[in-house]
């Protein structure tokens, strides 16, 4: 699937991802490939991303949304 992070000063990350996890403001969750549609609202910690290579990536967010859609994920990100 693929990944794009986005700032309001920048864009962080494009690839191709196989999962994502994300900090929501109810708790943590994980997006996999072929995830159902999904909108939800980012609290502050930690996102771990695993690209198309298996490599991990850890990035630190402060609120935002994620939106994931036809193996699409975009992740509008206060700060990263």
């Amino acid at each position: 699937m693929n990944l794009e992070i986005v700032t309001p000063n920048s864009k962080v990350y494009e690839g191709e991802i196989t999962s994502i996890a994300l900090p929501g403001i109810d708790g943590s969750f994980q997006i996999l490939n072929n995830h159902a549609p999904i909108v939800s609202a980012l609290g502050t910690g930690k996102m771990t991303v695993i690209d198309a290579d298996s490599q991990t990536q850890e990035y630190t967010i402060s609120g935002g949304v994620v939106e994931m859609n036809d193996n699409k994920v975009i992740v509008l990100a206060e700060s990263v």
